[in-house]
């Protein structure tokens, strides 16, 4: 519910334009007035820089004029005042759950190579299809005709070079047991699968097993004549002819775990990777003697090969081989190098060498889709100089040249039509948005192509050289596809957008900071309720990841898109939120995201958590006793440290699928197979200090309520995490309630899960924070 100012027409204060002063309420004028001209000296009411207006949303910025500030302080009197004068009438929602998520979430944005057509997915509440639209119109059609909210994924869309057909996967990865996620409890076993599509026909074919086994591996690569696929599944290399015409069959037997396809220029040979164990080659198989090669092989971990386009060379990644007994607690460099090898003859040198300090470490963010054999260069990311940024080499060897200077980070990139330019995604200039960019392979100023208050992500150019499409939103719009113009964007698809959709009712959340209690600069968006002027409940929310920034606008990935609408659903029901882009999250530089005593080593992240409660408190319209926090994720693991250590700080919170003990994850329990000679040496210690990092080690602390929700399929944080902590609730008294959704994953697969447990989340915090009501304990 809104907490806006309703009433008869007569008694409504609005602002007038010229000394931001109500004109429907004249008693309060005059004595406003007679306040403003007795006043001479500076007066303020602010919090952070931000000053109060009459304006329906709060602005944060800097005001200096103390006129101004004299006026903002008026105007807040006087929406107090003409509060108590205005007859409250009841005030409905602004609009439902099912609304602000009713926008299809586009995603897989591809393009022919030699087509002016694009194509993407588009999940239209948990009912996803394949669309494709061709330029210059870009008129947009729909090509499967799936029907229902059934929890069946598609991914790895890829369009052949003539845009004829489009092949893609459907379904989930298979959990630890073998099993494809079922959210909807079907009685047969369902299967992760490859299909195509012709444009023309709309009837997809399929063209077999896919069934891979960890969260986004689906890596379907098709032969440079579109007429093949090939991909990884069950640790092996699968070919299928793109017409169906004959069922998938193993490319070969190779020994390890085989991944990352990849098709010579000519189409007759497939290099990729086998990973076994502690190393990995790059392999090369020949079709026509179906022969197998590997470049160079080594103790070492070998990685990304890529082709040149002449098809004579192979560029690859290689870093050191597996260390046994390695401390858990000390973070060490990952340096790494670049290697061309001969494509014929296997033999590999070195072109490129990280350095051995921690800011050379192989960045593991963005390396794979920004490596890339460009001409007669190699474009790679690396963090040398503290942020994630761009470089090019040639592929003889020689100095690399930085592309990208600045403090800022690139992230999504993509290769020109020509390969002479890099288009890439990044926060130059605006550190809480993402817009795109062209520079040069061989160096030179970075090209703006994007700016102001959207967002763009996922660039690619077509055939034609010239055009750019990407995905993009805004604060008030959801993500949706489009072409640049000279003028800005064009929408792609804008008749997919619903009706329903609240776009005119959101706010624009602010960009804030404020300090951590040993000084770091935290940034943040803040939503506040149209109307907004008394002190009322407030939420603090705290993303997953936690290699994630949440930004002023709906996000990139449809986890957080679905999460910036829950944000905006709580600010229509009269909740000020504070999204906080805690330490360890991207792009505020390396040493922002690095943190030695981070996560398990500490968790001084939570610092930021308190840091944020403790700003908002400094805000008039925040009710400091009545702070709640949620999350997902590592966001739901910062919600409970927050109820765990500082019940006095927060009165409740809402944790969604959380870590809650991190000793009871992965190398804490001794890593898959062990290590030879005991394992790492300081496990012990590690054990207790992740223990301490973690909710349960304060959970004798814990007093204010808590709703928590998971799926008991969940493949990125053990449901048992969920279990445990409930019994040792129930050993506290401290009063809390659940959801489980049977058969669901982490990310939901089912909008209809998403709905009911974002409907759950408004409801238990109205019922705390507004109603003041009483949660049973024990459950």
């Amino acid at each position: 519910m809104g907490n806006g100012i309703r009433g008869n027409g007569a008694a409504t204060c609005s602002k007038e334009s010229s000394v931001f002063l109500p004109k429907a309420c004249p008693p309060v004028r005059a004595l406003l007035m007679k306040f403003i001209t007795q006043h001479r000296e500076p007066a303020r009411w602010a919090y952070n820089g931000a000053v109060f207006s009459a304006e329906k949303e709060i602005p944060v910025k800097t005001v200096t004029s103390s006129s101004v500030a004299l006026q903002s302080v008026a105007t807040f009197a006087a929406l107090a005042t003409c509060a108590l004068l205005t007859p409250h009438t009841s005030v409905a929602q602004g609009f439902t759950v099912e609304q602000v998520m009713s926008s299809p979430f586009p995603d897989n944005l591809t393009v022919a190579a030699r087509a002016p057509r694009i194509a993407w997915a588009f999940d239209a509440k948990g009912i996803r299809n394949v669309w494709v639209a061709d330029a210059p119109a870009f008129t947009a059609r729909q090509i499967t005709h799936y029907s229902s909210d059934d929890g069946m994924a598609l991914a790895s869309l890829r369009l052949t070079p003539d845009g004829r057909t489009v092949v893609y996967s459907r379904g989930s990865e298979l959990n630890p047991a073998g099993e494809v996620a079922d959210p909807t409890s079907n009685v047969t076993r369902p299967n992760q699968e490859v299909w195509a599509v012709d444009e023309d026909k709309s009837e997809p074919r399929y063209l077999g097993e896919l069934n891979c086994t960890r969260e986004g591996c689906e890596d379907i690569e098709l032969s440079p004549d579109g007429t093949m696929a090939v991909w990884a599944a069950r640790g092996q290399l699968w070919v299928a002819p793109v017409s169906g015409a004959m069922p998938a069959r193993q490319l070969t037997f190779v020994r390890g775990e085989n991944d990352s396809p990849q098709w010579s220029p000519d189409g007759a040979e497939i290099a990729f990777v086998s990973h076994r164990g502690d190393h990995s080659f790059i392999a090369i198989y020949n079709f026509g003697r179906e022969s197998l090669r590997y470049l160079a092989p080594s103790v070492d971990r070998d990685g990304m090969p890529r082709w040149s386009a002449d098809g004579k060379q192979i560029a690859f990644v290689r870093i050191h081989g597996l260390e046994e007994r390695l401390p858990l607690l000390q973070i060490r460099p990952s340096p790494w190098a670049i290697y061309v090898a001969d494509a014929s003859t296997g033999e590999a040198r070195a072109i490129w060498h990280s350095s051995e300090e921690l800011a050379g470490s192989l960045p593991n963010l963005t390396e794979s889709k920004s490596f890339h054999f460009a001409g007669s260069r190699i474009v790679f990311a690396s963090e040398q100089d503290g942020w994630n940024h761009l470089y090019s080499v040639s592929a003889s060897g020689g100095t690399a040249t930085l592309l990208t200077p600045g403090e800022f980070e690139v992230e999504d990139v993509a290769i020109s039509h020509d390969g002479r330019s890099v288009i890439y995604s990044s926060n130059q200039d605006d550190i809480d948005r993402r817009h795109l960019w062209r520079v040069s392979v061989d160096g030179g100023k970075p090209e703006a192509l994007s700016k102001g208050e959207t967002m763009e992500w996922s660039p690619a150019e077509l055939s034609d050289g010239r055009t750019i499409v990407c995905l993009g939103s805004k604060a008030t719009s959801p993500a949706m596809p489009y072409r640049l113009t000279s003028s800005g964007r064009e929408m792609i698809a804008a008749s997919q957008l619903p009706a329903e959709f609240p776009s005119p009712q959101l706010v624009v959340p602010k960009q804030v900071t404020f300090p951590a209690e040993d000084g770091l600069k935290i940034h943040g968006q803040l939503f506040v309720p149209r109307g907004r002027s008394a002190a009322g409940p407030a939420l603090l929310f705290m993303r997953g990841g936690s290699r994630r920034q949440m930004m002023l606008g709906f996000h990139y990935m449809q986890y957080y898109h679905n999460a910036y609408a829950e944000n905006q659903y709580l600010a229509s029901r009269g909740f000020v939120v504070l999204s906080i882009n805690y330490r360890t999250g991207i792009m505020y530089g390396r040493a922002f995201r690095e943190r030695d005593k981070g996560g398990p080593r500490g968790a001084e992240e939570y610092q930021d958590i308190v840091a944020a409660a403790k700003y908002l408190q400094t805000l008039p319209i925040v009710d400091a006793k009545k702070i709640g926090l949620w999350g997902g994720s590592y966001g739901g693991f910062l919600t409970a440290m927050g109820l765990a250590r500082n019940s006095d700080i927060f009165a409740v919170g809402v944790d969604f699928h959380g870590v809650h003990d991190w000793s009871a994850r992965g190398i804490f329990r001794g890593g898959p197979g062990g290590q030879e000679g005991g394992g790492p040496p300081d496990r012990a210690e590690a054990m207790r200090l992740a223990f301490e990092s973690s909710p349960n080690a304060s959970v004798k602390s814990w007093k204010s309520p808590v709703l928590l929700i998971q799926g008991d399929d969940d493949r990125n944080v053990d449901f048992s995490q969920m279990v445990d902590l409930v019994q040792r609730l129930r050993e506290q008294k401290v009063p809390f309630e659940q959801i489980v959704f049977p058969d669901e994953i982490h990310d939901f697969l089912l909008w209809r899960s998403w709905v009911r447990g974002y409907k759950a989340t408004a409801d238990f915090f109205d019922r705390i924070l507004v109603k003041g009501a009483t949660i049973a304990s024990g459950n």
